[in-house]
């Protein structure tokens, strides 16, 4: 062999003895081994999720304790209301920055310096005295929930097109469990500190200290263990030049020009958005609603957020599966069904009137709520590969907007009972689902119709406008296409040929 001529990019038996899971070209996993924690990509799925978990536990702290809070406090139905919308407004603009900073810094320490910046708001929470103040903790520990930006940014880094939906359930569906364990947490550490001799106004402020430090512990974890992609950190391989450094301006306009991401942002409003705006809820409905004790509540509200252990994995696996069957299609289809059906339940479970079976609805609400959740990353991947942090900040920070604008018209308060706010916001999961169907690919088609026939658009054509010729010339744009060509595996069994990349392709400037 020549050694002038340059050596081809290595393929599959390298990257075997290099890494513990089989990979693709861009050294994604293929696989997904949940019980697994090699380095590097199992290692980072686990430190994601489990600091996406804290995060979530120390945003939602204080709604299982707020019966005990707002007598301490004299907190009005208006300043709890108002506490449960900064809590969840914080992140609307966090997760956009944090979607930034990914892109360009990389997830590790992005999400890591977030974490560290409001655990001191946690620790607050043991000293405040006001309305005011429990608005204001309340309000920047709630930038934390940005870190789902990060966790569903380096999974979609880590692993491949054919598991990138689980891989974005799992994470973001056991993070989200943070939401109902913290129904759990919060009364069971508030009744160990009183028993062992604090008054009850005493207890929940020392009860802050545990959700605090757990949250700083996860983000020295991310520091020490973490790593941004398979080949490494984004400052190591900018450095050497095996990661393109990339302008903030163009990684904005071409993910905020994506009308795509702005159909995700407003679905995402309407069920993570509800599901963050029942996690403030929905202990205190049951609570008032029903007569029951704290701990009762607690356990009932738990269940909504633990039913995200199966089932928003449940949805990115579903995602997949429809992908492999039937392409991106597929995927946007079962997101629909799936989405309005929760919508359909969330209507019921403000009109039922028993125990029990508000109970059995509040359950399965909560399943497709969630599934829907995991359902809407497991297309948000594709959507921008340049931009994919800026899209999925966009898509996080609508769940934020869903929550604020829900609890804000309906929660906030008395101008609805919780029973109609129930109600009403079922309907609105139904309405801000139906955007779904103006999502078009035009090399996998939409909802409606199949990929373009007469424009003949590929994968390639799709991922490389958002390089410019110079660009390419500088080789900038070899991460699009490698993507592009793992990316086929959206045209369905029916359309999914194995065809080669081509370097020549010349697309438009803008996307098609």
């Amino acid at each position: 062999m020549n050694p002038e001529l340059p050596m081809p990019p290595s393929t599959n038996p390298p990257q075997a003895q290099k890494f513990s899971v089989q990979v693709d070209s861009e050294n994604k996993s293929t696989e997904f081994k949940i019980h697994s924690i090699a380095k590097p990509h199992m290692l980072a799925f686990h430190l994601s999720w489990f600091s996406f978990f804290a995060c979530f536990v120390s945003s939602f702290a204080a709604a299982p304790l707020v019966p005990i809070i707002r007598d301490n406090l004299n907190l009005t139905a208006t300043d709890i209301g108002n506490a449960g919308v900064a809590s969840v407004s914080g992140a609307v603009f966090a997760r956009i920055a944090m979607g930034t900073a990914c892109d360009l810094v990389g997830p590790r320490l992005a999400s890591a310096s977030l974490i560290l910046l409001t655990s001191p708001a946690v620790y607050f929470t043991s000293i405040i005295d006001s309305p005011t103040s429990f608005l204001l903790v309340r309000f920047f520990t709630g930038f934390s929930l940005a870190t789902f930006v990060s966790t569903q940014f380096w999974m979609s880094s880590m692993f491949s097109t054919t598991v990138v939906g689980r891989a974005n359930g799992f994470s973001g569906g056991w993070g989200n469990l943070g939401g109902g364990a913290t129904q759990l947490i919060m009364p069971l550490v508030f009744s160990l500190i009183q028993n062992i001799g604090s008054t009850k106004f005493t207890a929940w402020r020392i009860a802050f200290f545990i959700p605090a430090f757990l949250q700083t512990l996860t983000a020295f974890s991310i520091l020490i263990f973490g790593q941004d992609l398979p080949d490494g950190n984004f400052h190591g391989l900018k450095k050497s030049g095996e990661k393109a450094k990339d302008e903030f301006s163009k990684v904005l306009y071409h993910g905020v020009l994506n009308y795509r991401g702005w159909v995700l942002a407003l679905t995402y409003g309407y069920c993570f958005g509800v599901e963050l705006t029942v996690d403030n809820i929905i202990a205190e409905y049951f609570y008032d609603k029903f007569n029951l004790n704290l701990g009762t509540a607690g356990i009932i509200a738990a269940s909504f957020g633990l039913a995200n252990v199966f089932s928003r994995p449940g949805g990115g696996l579903i995602s997949d599966l429809m992908a492999k069957r039937f392409g991106m299609r597929g995927r946007l289809w079962c997101l629909w069904i799936c989405q309005t059906l929760a919508g359909v339940f969330c209507v019921l479970l403000g009109l039922v009137g028993s125990l029990n079976l508000s109970v059995l609805v509040m359950i399965i609400f909560s399943v497709f709520v969630q599934a829907a959740c995991g359902m809407t990353f497991g297309i948000v991947p594709f959507v921008s590969r340049r931009s994919l942090g800026v899209i999925s900040g966009m898509t996080g920070g609508g769940g934020n907007v869903g929550a604020v604008i829900t609890q804000l018209v309906f929660f906030k308060g008395s101008r609805f009972s919780k029973e109609r706010g129930i109600t009403l916001m079922g309907a609105m999961i139904i309405v801000c689902t139906l955007p779904l169907f103006l999502i078009y690919f035009p090399q996998w088609g939409g909802m409606l119709f199949g990929p373009s026939s007469s424009k003949n658009v590929s994968e390639e054509d799709y991922y490389l406008s958002e390089w410019n010729s110079k660009e390419r010339e500088k080789g900038s744009h070899h991460g699009s296409l490698k993507f592009a060509d793992n990316s086929r595996s959206e045209r369905g069994r029916k359309f999914n040929i194995s065809t080669r990349p081509s370097e020549d392709v010349t697309p438009p400037q803008q996307h098609v």
